[in-house]
């Protein structure tokens, strides 16, 4: 823990170097965003009273043109008063000029004759509801046509007497090159500010950096020796710095809780040494005391002193318990070796006969057991094999819910080349795909009781014998572990 708390010079230059070099380049972009916002508002400005001021112009000297012409001011003349007249304007302002109907109709336009649609399309109905209804009489359209904005202002044209005789258009095309250029100028010159900025920038936090870290030095060295494993030295160093002097004074303060921490730690591994032990032997005990109960229920339930094999079962009964009172003693030996497994006791025996032995201390009709061959000879620990097919088997029957109707259990034993491969199956639960990896670990279960030692127990036995134990299982399906154990020849 406290070699994470170690001070890299390096690091902490590199921090210095990067946060200024983030201070600057955030600097410039908030600089040059706030600067193109400006530009374009500038432009966007620049337009609107442009185009509102030739607007003022135009129209006055159209009220001037309409003060002096000799046709009377009806909506139906204004093709004639302006039939020379609105190229004269049109040069003169260098604007093109559209004169309109009330309707919306085209009735004069400064283009060349010969460029001007004879199908022009009218005005829309609704430009002509929003200059009708505004208080300016007046309304301005803006789209953008080809990447360039265009405005296209529509008016009212009143006589003298303000009624109106048409609508005047003054189509308008923004031209941002003047302001493109200056911004790009402006951006070019920021751009060589801020890299000669950035250049300072570089030399005072490497000055800065080496200052800072070389009052820290004596401080790192020190923290790069400490460890939890040994006695630390206390830094007795005088800085100039009160952040500094403050720095040491904590890391001192820490040697004196860590070596106080160390010492709790110790007893407490101590403790949770003997609490995980105590465990490991209680959930060992227990085991075998499950199928010695089962056994003698069975035993009270099907007794009978008239049965001709009476003597043949009591013996197969006291066989079964002093099976698991030898598991018992063996686990109880292994206590003394602080959580190691009893030492295998190898004996020639019958696998087949030992497996099918301890299934008659399950007493549920829907186990089934089957053996390929009447025999499978091997060296092997008796108690351990029994622990093994017990701890399974009750995991299976404990995997099915007690309200499902057709439960099975299968127990499958087989000779596969120089191994003995032991099968056992249920249609349970299941194993949560989630919990596939963890079904071997220490303390892991998914029921409601046990200390989840078991399989792990049995995993550390079949490995002992250099075998393995592998498991499929599908939700709401079953599950099915298989047992390879390889043949000890006698």
């Amino acid at each position: 823990m406290l070699k994470t708390f170690k001070i890299s010079m390096l690091s902490l230059r590199i921090r210095i170097f990067l946060s200024m070099i983030v201070l600057i380049i955030v600097a410039s972009i908030l600089l040059a965003s706030i600067s193109i916002i400006q530009f374009k508002n500038e432009a966007k400005q620049y337009h609107q009273e442009r185009l509102e001021h030739k607007e003022d112009a135009i129209k006055e000297n159209i009220n001037y043109v309409l003060s002096n012409t000799t046709y009377p001011l009806t909506p139906s003349n204004l093709a004639l008063i302006f039939k020379d007249k609105i190229h004269e304007l049109s040069d003169i302002h260098n604007l093109e000029i559209n004169i309109y109907s009330l309707d919306g109709i085209l009735l004069k336009s400064s283009k060349s004759r010969f460029s001007i649609d004879p199908v022009t399309p009218p005005i829309p109905k609704y430009i002509l509801k929003l200059v009708q209804s505004s208080i300016e009489k007046r309304y301005v359209d803006i789209k953008t046509i080809d990447g360039k904005k265009n405005r296209s202002s529509y008016s009212l044209i009143k006589d003298d007497k303000f009624k109106p005789l048409g609508i005047l258009n003054l189509p308008y095309v923004e031209d941002d090159s003047y302001y493109q250029a200056e911004l790009q100028s402006f951006l070019i010159r920021l751009a060589q500010v801020y890299s000669f900025m950035l250049l300072v920038a570089f030399g005072v936090a490497y000055f800065l950096s080496s200052y800072i870290t070389k009052s820290l030095k004596t401080i790192s060295d020190k923290l790069s020796e400490t460890s939890l494993n040994q006695k630390n030295e206390k830094i007795v160093l005088e800085a100039n710095s009160k952040e500094i002097n403050l720095l040491i004074k904590a890391y001192n303060g820490m040697v004196d809780e860590l070596e106080e921490s160390a010492l709790k730690l110790a007893q407490s591994e101590r403790e949770e040494a003997w609490r995980e032990m105590a465990k490991q032997v209680a959930h060992e005990i227990k085991n075998p005391l499950t199928p010695m109960r089962l056994t003698v229920q069975s035993f009270q339930r099907k007794f009978d002193q008239n049965d001709p094999n009476l003597k043949q079962k009591i013996n197969d009964y006291s066989e079964t318990l002093i099976q698991q009172i030898d598991t018992m003693s063996s686990v109880a030996s292994a206590f003394s070796n602080f959580a190691s497994m009893p030492v295998q006791q190898n004996e020639t025996l019958n696998v087949v006969d030992v497996v099918e032995l301890t299934m008659d201390i399950f007493n549920e009709e829907y186990i089934h057991f089957k053996a390929e061959q009447e025999e499978i000879i091997s060296k092997i620990d008796r108690t351990q094999l029994v622990r093994i097919i017990t701890n399974l088997v009750k995991n299976a029957l404990q995997a099915i819910p007690e309200n499902q109707e057709n439960k099975a259990v299968c127990v499958n034993i087989k000779k596969a080349s120089s191994n003995v491969i032991i099968t056992i199956a249920d249609n349970g639960i299941g194993i949560d795909t989630h919990n596939f990896n963890r079904i071997f670990d220490p303390k892991f279960t998914t029921k409601s009781s046990g200390m989840g030692l078991g399989l792990s127990i049995i995993k550390n036995i079949i490995e002992n014998y250099n075998g393995t134990i592998t498991f499929e299982s599908q939700k709401g399906k079953g599950t099915t572990f298989r047992v390879s154990l390889p043949l000890i020849n006698p």
